[in-house]
């Protein structure tokens, strides 16, 4: 009897490579959003851009802002659809409170990073940032290049 490996599957929906090149990602939480049912719908057919979305902390609460679902054209005609609205993240008070105070520092920020699935729940990868200057994009693209390049020579030989 042979048992086989179950194949890895990819539950991300959607990433956003822009914060990796704008920022400086220094700690990572996990936290559910409060979606309505099309937005879950459009979700599994992938239709969410989250390039230019950020966290709002306010009144001990955080939300995502700037993430765009679009609705599927299933959706009923009846039904008011905002691709844009604010959603609520789902996060415990210590997490809340670490946040909150890391993004009272200068320079720091909160942003989502990715969207996937876990078991049937909707989760998003929230990073505490430090944004990057020009000359920090322009080296981690020397140092990315680079290790491309070692790769490269190591696997001809």
């Amino acid at each position: 009897m042979s048992k086989k490996k179950p194949k890895a599957v990819d539950n991300t929906i959607a990433q956003n490579k822009k914060a990796r090149h704008d920022y400086h990602l220094e700690e990572k939480f996990e936290a559910g959003i409060a979606l309505q049912g099309w937005e879950v719908k459009a979700l599994r057919y992938g239709k969410v851009q989250i390039t230019d979305t950020y966290v709002l902390l306010k009144d001990g609460e955080a939300f995502l802002l700037g993430a765009h679902i679009n609705p599927l054209k299933t959706v009923s005609t009846h039904h008011v659809t905002d691709p844009t609205r604010t959603r609520k993240l789902l996060l415990n008070k210590r997490e809340l409170a670490k946040l909150l105070a890391a993004v009272n520092q200068e320079g720091h920020t909160c942003v989502c990073t990715a969207l996937y699935w876990k078991k049937h729940m909707v989760k998003a990868a929230i990073h505490i940032a430090k944004g990057k200057q020009e000359h920090d994009k322009r080296q981690t693209i020397k140092e990315r290049d680079w290790n491309r390049e070692k790769q490269r020579v190591l696997q001809d030989r």
